[in-house]
């Protein structure tokens, strides 16, 4: 029963998102802030899945522009992750997303950047294409360097596009890491907590575009020790809470 109220109303609520989102859009397409305010209502939904949200970590101001690399869970990230996209930034995503009704028309007029991973060589310029925006524009870039969910399987290797484009831009790189919550359970009253924790910059200026590997690996070592820090610490407060309820 709480599977279906919940399945009802998260469709209605989305539905409600996505037409004011478009309208947002319609009046001011593109906008730099149309991504952070959609992703802020987006976020705003987490309880109504019964899940305690808690965001930590600023340290990047909306005038310097960076590249925010974040691990990709599942559907759930659309909940979590949202409430730690600060103004000014943009998200890049698989092209075929515009192709979802009324979201991809969102994420497409919000300003977010489209990527045709299939064809390399587009792929490529597109990446060329989110240095020059970040440069020039001042804009962040939210990028997913996993490429895929991990659905449970924890942090995937990452793929080199996003570090490619931060040394292209001279930014640094800002590692965005989320405890799991692959035990989340639309069925389920209580879901407990995700924290979701952005991580101190990372200068890319001491890399060349010879060491886009080394600048990838040296960003995932640093991610999945706290990853699995923050699984850790959730666990606790969970026990914790257990024994004194």
């Amino acid at each position: 029963m709480l599977l279906l109220l919940r399945s009802i109303l998260l469709a209605l609520l989305l539905i409600v998102v996505t037409i004011l989102g478009l309208l947002l859009c319609i009046v001011r397409p593109f906008h730099r802030n149309n991504v952070h305010f959609t992703a802020k209502v987006f976020s705003s939904v987490a309880p109504l899945l019964g899940l305690k949200v808690v965001h930590r970590g600023r340290y990047q101001s909306e005038s310097t522009p960076a590249v925010y690399v974040s691990n990709h869970q599942n559907n759930f990230d659309l909940f979590t992750h949202t409430g730690s996209v600060p103004r000014g930034t943009v998200s890049m995503g698989k092209k075929s997303l515009k192709w979802i009704p009324f979201f991809g028309q969102l994420y497409w007029l919000t300003g977010n950047i489209l990527i045709d991973r299939a064809n390399r060589s587009r792929a490529v310029k597109t990446l060329h294409q989110a240095a020059d925006k970040i440069r020039q524009s001042k804009l962040s870039v939210w990028i997913f360097p996993e490429g895929t969910r991990s659905r449970g399987r924890g942090l995937l290797p990452f793929k080199t596009g996003a570090f490619h484009t931060a040394i292209q831009a001279g930014v640094p790189i800002i590692p965005v890491v989320a405890s799991d919550q692959q035990s989340i359970n639309m069925n389920r009253r209580n879901n407990g907590m995700v924290i979701v924790e952005t991580m101190e910059p990372i200068c890319t200026k001491s890399y060349s575009k010879d060491q886009v590997r080394e600048l990838a690996e040296e960003v995932y070592r640093r991610m999945q020790q706290r990853l699995q820090e923050l699984n850790a610490e959730v666990l606790s407060l969970t026990e914790t809470k257990g024994a004194t309820a």
